[in-house]
C-alpha cells in the first residue's frame, strides 16, 4: 500500500472509553503518551502505533487489541 492511500484500520477508543468512564486524558497519563498523540490515534490519523502503547492500552482499558482496532472492509 502506498504512504498516500488511506488506510483502513478502525478505532474503537471514544467507545471504550464512555463504556469505562474514563477521559483521554486520563488513559494518555496512565499510558504515558501525551493527549495529543493519543487524540490523533482516536481520530484515525494515527499512522503507526507503537505495540508497547498498544500494550500499555489494552492493559489500562482491560480489552484485546482487536477490541481497539478493526479493519474496515468496504
Amino acid at each position: 500500500m502506498p504512504p498516500d492511500e488511506p488506510h483502513q484500520i478502525e478505532v474503537h477508543l471514544d467507545q471504550l472509553l464512555a463504556d469505562r468512564g474514563i477521559t483521554l486524558t486520563e488513559l494518555a497519563e496512565r499510558v504515558g503518551v501525551t493527549p495529543v498523540n493519543l487524540s490523533i490515534l482516536k481520530n484515525g490519523r494515527a499512522k503507526a502505533i507503537r505495540y508497547t502503547t498498544l500494550s500499555a492500552l489494552c492493559r489500562e482499558l482491560a480489552c484485546q487489541p482487536g477490541d481497539l482496532l478493526t479493519y474496515k472492509t468496504h
